[in-house]
């Protein structure tokens, strides 16, 4: 072995633990974008646990979510500041960006379902969604909670995240294939190029 080999440096672990307070909500998020679709996820919104079980899984991400909310009023608190808190550790654990492919997309069916996902983690937010729901819930779940919920990851994430989902009949399908779509964008966009150790822009930053 050489001595260059004996003084290389371990990458940096990709991992980020943020907690988050408000009068509203108190969040507590553990991530690992290195890590093997483990999960913990404990929101108090039956069906948002069920859709991040899925994130994590499919993303191949360390997911630890701890969520307490005004649930006594709705879901929309909860939703909403689990997703600002872990787009902010999906922007963080990234770091400068460098080698990262950075681009993710992918097509996912679910039996009458069809989600397609696109995403660039350019540090620049912007959010298309394009998916209607037959019905306003999920269970006890509003729907319009899933548009929420990627908004402001996209937003915290610092991601250009497009959602089109073109035909689906029913809404649980519609929620599961979306964010199944989005986990396996993400994993493909923060997966390390092998080809290179750059940062993937002319700018030189992201």
């Amino acid at each position: 072995m050489s001595e260059s080999s004996l003084h290389q440096t371990k990458p940096a672990a990709r991992t980020r633990e943020i907690s988050r307070k408000t009068r509203e909500t108190q969040i507590s998020v553990s991530l690992n974008l290195d890590g093997s679709g483990q999960a913990t996820i404990a929101t108090g919104v039956g069906f948002f646990d069920h859709m991040l079980d899925h994130l994590a899984r499919h993303g191949m991400l360390d997911l630890n979510v701890r969520a307490t909310g005004d649930l006594h009023i709705d879901a929309h608190h909860t939703v909403e500041d689990v997703s600002l808190v872990l787009g902010t550790a999906i922007q963080q654990a990234l770091g400068d960006k460098r080698g990262i492919y950075r681009y993710g997309w992918a097509s996912v069916p679910m039996e009458d379902t069809l989600a397609n996902v696109a995403l660039d983690l350019s540090g620049r937010p912007a959010f298309v969604f394009n998916a209607r729901f037959p019905t306003p819930k999920i269970g006890e779940f509003d729907v319009e909670l899933v548009h929420e919920s990627l908004r402001s990851l996209a937003n915290t994430a610092g991601m250009n995240l497009h959602v089109n989902v073109p035909y689906g009949t029913n809404s649980h399908h519609i929620a599961e294939a979306i964010f199944k779509a989005l986990a396996k964008s993400l994993r493909q966009a923060v997966a390390m190029d092998p080809r290179s150790h750059d940062i993937p822009s002319t700018k030189g930053v992201l």
